[in-house]
């Protein structure tokens, strides 16, 4: 088999061994519908518990507070919607951001074809909302803020404590999209006013195909999906018990590992960084350059397309994207890298490279060295890069 350098780790992450284990045995053993009435499903009903509980720990919330979805997308759909029917009487406005992942940014559009109005805030060059922006956005008639924790794309940490700030002064609830920020950086939602948060297990080495919304006790928001009594009438479904201890046991793995496991990523990612920079001409950092995520580097390498880029970095056995992987047919630039003010050429081609705790600095240097010879070779084929060249020679 050819080498393999996973630095895709955004889009998703190896199941852990440890997490595989837990679940095994909701499969075939402790196979029972926890709604049932029986001890033997009574069993599977006692781990969810125990996997709320142990979710609501890491976020300082109360167990229940947790709601298990089948993902972030659910998560995000489930805020957004049923906060804008449950408090319709109250006003028809939502605030959230341009860099929003598309769960977000396609339900604002169907929301505004059912009448509300939706502000999609600008951010500053490295990804960040402007404090002022937010403030000045707000009307009497807005009854959510919703701004991601962390960019899936560029790595931009929000200001999040700020942010719950100014939506609990102004009486607004307060949701985040914390996919990729869960496990990754602490969170307490009470510090942060938060009111609602999204997170997928398979962003920290959980299984796909599960993951939670927390609601802060006291928002009065309806079931998602309506069925059967499941999660305390919130969520209808039978619940998908090996997918749920198998996020109990990834959220447990990823708070015990997290200070040790993020300081390596970080000193990882900026040695990454600092090659690229210094050894690639005309390469751009994308995203804040302190305030990121640990794992987290994009690059823009001006006069070539993403597209090739990663099609030959494929074919060197290193898997990268150019963005978002819920976008990854499209041919349109990055909304992220437009919203942060890249022209059109520039943000075609870019390249997210997210990282592991299983990545070394060899793998860095395999990565980099591939960089150059694909970039260079790329650079040589386009008309773009003759035509700077002569302009610069003058």
């Amino acid at each position: 088999m050819k080498k393999l350098i996973y630095l895709d780790n955004a889009a998703t992450t190896k199941t852990a061994p440890e997490v595989v284990e837990a679940m095994l045995p909701y499969f075939v053993e402790n196979f029972g519908n926890p709604s049932s009435v029986y001890s033997f499903a009574a069993k599977n009903k006692e781990a969810l518990t125990m996997q709320r509980e142990i979710i609501a720990e890491a976020l300082g919330a109360k167990a229940n507070e947790i709601y298990f979805t089948a993902g972030g997308s659910e998560s995000d759909n489930w805020a957004l919607k049923a906060t804008a029917e449950a408090y319709k009487e109250k006003g028809n406005h939502i605030i959230t951001t341009k860099i929003e992942h598309h769960a977000i940014l396609h339900t604002g559009e169907y929301l505004e074809k059912q009448g509300f109005e939706v502000t999609y805030l600008d951010v500053d060059k490295n990804g960040v909302v402007k404090l002022d922006d937010l403030k000045a956005a707000i009307r009497p008639t807005t009854i959510l803020i919703s701004v991601m924790f962390a960019n899936n794309e560029i790595g931009t940490i929000q200001p999040i404590q700020e942010i719950g700030e100014i939506a609990k002064e102004h009486h607004i609830l307060f949701h985040t999209d914390a996919v990729q920020a869960f496990g990754q950086v602490p969170i307490n939602v009470d510090e942060c006013h938060i009111d609602m948060l999204s997170a997928s297990g398979h962003k920290l080495n959980g299984p796909k195909g599960i993951g939670f919304l927390y609601i802060r006790k006291g928002v009065k928001i309806r079931s998602f999906v309506h069925g059967g009594g499941q999660e305390r009438k919130r969520r209808a479904g039978t619940e998908n018990v090996p997918g749920i201890v198998g996020m109990g046991a990834a959220t447990t793995r990823a708070v015990e590992t997290m200070k040790e496991r993020t300081a390596k990523e970080a000193e990882l990612r900026d040695y990454l960084i600092g090659r690229v920079l210094n050894e690639i001409p005309y390469t751009k950092l994308n995203g804040h350059p302190e305030k990121r995520l640990p794992n987290n580097a994009n690059f823009s390498f001006r006069f070539i397309e993403g597209e090739s880029l990663l099609i030959m970095l494929d074919m060197k056995g290193i898997c990268a994207s150019s963005g978002s992987a819920c976008t990854s047919g499209s041919l349109d630039p990055s909304h992220v890298l437009l919203a942060i003010g890249l022209p059109h050429e520039i943000a075609h081609g870019s390249l997210r490279l997210t990282l592991s705790e299983e990545t070394t600095k060899e793998d860095i240097d395999y990565v980099v060295e591939c960089l150059k010879e694909i970039v260079s070779n790329l650079r040589n084929m386009s008309p773009l890069y003759e035509d700077f060249l002569k302009k610069n020679e003058k």
